[in-house]
């Protein structure tokens, strides 16, 4: 088995050590099932809870637009120019790119 060595500091430590003590398991087994989690080799992790809270959003918004659209296309064609905008400048839409 492969071992690592990290440096955290001291606060990060105790919430650690709190955390492990909590779930009843050692400090390494708690850091090993937090890395489980997070790479996504736990379905229900933490990679599950946001692809559900994706979709979840995706859907919300769906049906917003399509109550928008149905109401004012006007209204629905600058929301989703704003939203284009908004995509490009955090680096989620290239210039020139286009999502439906």
């Amino acid at each position: 088995m492969a071992r690592i060595t990290i440096r955290i500091d001291d606060d990060l430590y105790a919430r650690l050590v709190s955390q492990a003590r909590g779930a009843g398991v050692g400090t390494a087994s708690y850091c090993r099932d937090i890395l489980d989690r997070f790479d996504g080799a736990d379905p229900t992790g933490y990679h599950g809870r946001f692809d559900e809270l994706h979709a979840t959003v995706i859907q919300a918004f769906a049906i917003l637009a399509t109550s928008v659209g149905e109401r004012s296309p006007e209204l629905l064609q600058k929301g989703l120019i704003e939203a284009r905008r908004l995509l490009r400048e955090r680096g989620l839409l290239e210039a020139g790119e286009e999502r439906p």
